[in-house]
């Protein structure tokens, strides 16, 4: 510090020796980041009804109710799966998840060679993560992980998939799980480590997905309620209490105003199941589906099902200044495949070379703007089964009609989703050409698919399985 201070005086010394004459070198404009930091708080199993302002019945939702007040509550939003990994991928990628042979959850090896998927997401695919840390963004993912099988040793770290860091749980079996009510905490420490540059964070919280760890003082807040719901709520409303916490945190960090946060979910609420403590290889053992009693305000089908129930998920954006205040849209055409498009427009970086997105940037709905969807929406999901509103196998939406069909069980049904939001009235008998169109459609897009899996994603346990056979 004393160098420093006789050097300073010493070109003091000099500049005015030459009586002035010197002139003072020009300050260098360093131009200031001003792209949006951007966090992306992904729930699980949260249904569509689940939140106040949605008409719950019992849960209540002070925090993310105000997000919706201080920003857009988009309720004509859908995931492009209706069950979890497959889901994500379709953020990660911005790629319907069957073009990386992703058709359900990550479970065993043995499943995956039964349902044609592999051991876990391409670490080569195209990645939002990596594409924001090639962008100059501080990338992390802390939470939910379940983009690989968690019963092998030979799947990928998220360090992998283009993230600076990571905490999460629902890892490969070699990597440290971390706590799963702890996502927002790291969200929170990492944004304060990382307030002088752009940040990108995945925050995939555990709430509402079994096992369920409700807390006793929010247990004791729903006293009133039935078991069921008091569990439900309680956990419910744990999480709404720590999303309120990050949006005060970015506002004493000053980063209130440049950061897009967006809440949403992974798809509709889970069956009610019958009354168990169950175990989960991540997180330990908790209350089982007996308490996952999670609302679809009226929509049709839950978890599993191609129904709006079942995809038709909560869908908040709030950046104050640039999104407006307390808009509900329930007309734009919104999936999450959209989000890479929409995030590399906003870090003002553009597609790496040869990728194609499925999804499309809506910058201009997210700042209020009229928005109409080019690309249709497709749902390929093989799991199909005998509940009523579960039958459905295959899905296309685009504009304002939505067609669900199963062609082993010769079935289609068509919805006017503008003026038929819940999916009530069948209207493929009045429109069969519509019908025709949007099936041919689907075909053209189920013959774009990867007939196998990449070999490079198979787990040294399949290779070994294989050969047995």
């Amino acid at each position: 510090m004393k160098l420093r201070i006789q050097l300073l005086l010493f070109s003091s010394f000099i500049f005015f020796s030459c009586g002035g004459k010197q002139e003072a070198k020009k300050e260098i404009a360093v131009e200031q980041d001003t792209r949006p930091n951007i966090i992306f708080v992904f729930a699980d199993d949260w249904g569509y009804g689940d939140l106040g302002v949605h008409g719950s019945t019992f849960c209540k939702t002070p925090n993310l109710d105000k997000m919706a007040v201080e920003g857009i509550d988009f309720q004509n939003f859908s995931v492009v799966n209706p069950v979890c990994s497959p889901s994500r991928v379709g953020v990660m990628t911005g790629q319907f998840p069957a073009r990386q042979s992703v058709h359900g959850h990550f479970a065993s090896v043995e499943s995956h060679m039964q349902r044609g998927m592999p051991d876990w997401l391409n670490p080569q695919a195209p990645l939002l993560p990596k594409m924001l840390k090639e962008a100059g963004y501080a990338t992390a993912h802390f939470g939910k992980w379940h983009l690989s099988n968690t019963h092998v040793e030979d799947a990928p770290s998220p360090l992998e998939y283009g993230y600076d860091e990571y905490g999460a749980f629902n890892l490969p079996s070699k990597l440290h799980q971390m706590q799963a009510d702890s996502t927002l905490y790291k969200t929170i420490d990492f944004v304060k480590r990382n307030k002088e540059k752009p940040f990108f964070v995945n925050a995939w919280i555990h709430a509402t997905h079994t096992p369920h760890y409700p807390k006793e003082k929010y247990m004791r807040q729903f006293a009133h309620l039935n078991e069921q719901q008091q569990v439900y709520a309680a956990v419910i409303a744990e999480y709404d209490a720590r999303i309120g916490e990050l949006f005060e945190t970015l506002k004493n960090l000053g980063l209130d105003e440049n950061t897009l946060v967006v809440f949403s979910s992974d798809n509709g609420p889970e069956i009610t199941g019958k009354k168990k403590i169950i175990e989960d290889n991540s997180t330990g053992p908790g209350m089982g589906t007996y308490y996952s009693v999670g609302e679809t305000a009226g929509l049709k089908g839950e978890k599993r099902s191609l129904f709006a129930g079942g995809v038709r998920i909560p869908f908040l954006v709030r950046w104050p200044g640039k999104t407006p205040a307390g808009v509900v849209d329930k007309t734009t055409e919104l999936a999450t495949v959209d989000l890479l498009p929409t995030f590399l427009e906003l870090a003002k970086t553009t597609y790496p070379e040869n990728y194609e997105p499925d999804g499309v940037s809506i910058v201009p709905a997210i700042m209020g703007k009229p928005f109409e969807r080019q690309k249709p929406i497709f749902w390929d999901w093989r799991f199909p089964n005998d509940r009523p509103d579960f039958w459905p196998s295959a899905g296309v939406q685009e504009g304002n009609w939505k067609l669900l069909a199963n062609e082993e069980l010769g079935r289609e049904e068509l919805y006017d989703i503008t003026s038929d939001w819940a999916e009530q009235k069948d209207m493929s008998a009045e429109n069969p050409q519509k019908v025709k169109e949007l099936m041919q459609k689907f075909k053209t897009f189920k013959k774009s698919l990867p007939i196998d899996p990449p070999s490079t994603c198979f787990s040294e346990v399949r290779s070994r399985l294989t050969s047995e056979d």
